[in-house]
């Protein structure tokens, strides 16, 4: 199978590509200098020259707040960038996975959004991102988009490795405790992923890790776990004002994986405890 995996040099594109090549297939990942998304012309020419079997969509113009300012650059990425792609994956026949967010959704109450939810997201990059949900679904007859929240992995910053560095220094930490979902580890989604490239069960699927925590929750296990004595304050998020607003609801109902035979992800706790091993293990 030959797959073209966008965002390579993030934390998830890295993962598809590694898990890709693990089972055998032909990957082709691609970062920013080798492929730019938001040129049309190069996208079509690059696209229809591999022909691949499927293209996995993991590139995005992801940081939040940078995007309530920077909106031109943000949207000509999550939105133009996702049209090319898709306008490519329909000459070719290319079977597409497009990554979705957790921020497509208002976060208001306290039940998991379920994949039929109307989207109303409150931020721009939220916006981009339903944007690009709705291309696809207008543009496409088969797809996938996968909704996912909380990224971590090995490649790239995040969450975690923020937590650690201010570990070394702080005996305290303030960390939000209402906002409320799940994290998602990038080797455990890249599995999943690649499992539903290899049927045609299509459709609108949330794929987050098992379980939910708020971000006091998490960074809490995760010092617990690195044996770390660092005492974690909650506090709210309007303590910890940030320059677009973030949903204090994101649980997502994983229901429907189960529902079309995908095994659903571990559960967060268990996926955290993996990936302190694989960090420690790129240490040594």
């Amino acid at each position: 199978m030959k797959i073209v995996v966008t965002g390579y040099t993030g934390q998830l594109g890295y993962d598809v590509v590694r898990e890709g090549k693990q089972r055998g297939f032909q990957m082709y990942g691609t970062g920013s200098k080798d492929l730019d998304i938001t040129n049309e012309q190069n996208v079509r020419a690059y696209i229809t020259q591999l022909n691949p079997d499927a293209i996995i969509h993991c590139a995005a113009y992801t940081s939040v707040d940078l995007a309530e300012d920077d909106k031109e650059r943000c949207y000509d990425v999550n939105v133009n960038g996702t049209r090319y792609l898709a306008e490519a994956a329909k000459e070719t026949g290319a079977k597409f996975v497009y990554l979705s967010t957790d921020y497509v959704f208002d976060g208001k109450g306290t039940n998991a959004f379920t994949e039929s939810d109307q989207p109303n997201p409150i931020g721009y990059y939220g916006k981009t991102k339903y944007k690009g949900e709705q291309i696809i679904e207008t543009m496409l007859s088969h797809f996938f988009i996968v909704r996912i929240s909380w990224v971590f992995g090995i490649n790239g910053s995040n969450f975690i490795k923020t937590m650690r560095k201010l570990a070394e220094s702080q005996p305290v930490v303030r960390v939000v405790g209402d906002q409320i979902g799940a994290p998602t580890y990038t080797r455990d989604l890249s599995i999943l992923l690649l499992d539903m490239i290899q049927t045609e069960q299509y459709g609108i699927y949330h794929a987050a890790n098992s379980g939910v925590c708020s971000w006091s929750d998490f960074a809490e296990e995760l010092f617990k776990l690195d044996n770390r004595s660092v005492s974690v304050h909650p506090i709210t998020s309007e303590e910890f004002p940030t320059k677009a607003k973030r949903p204090k609801n994101s649980r997502l109902s994983k229901a429907k994986l189960i529902e079309n035979g995908f095994s659903p992800l571990p559960n967060w706790q268990d996926a955290l405890a993996r990936y302190l091993t694989e960090l420690n293990d790129e240490v040594k």
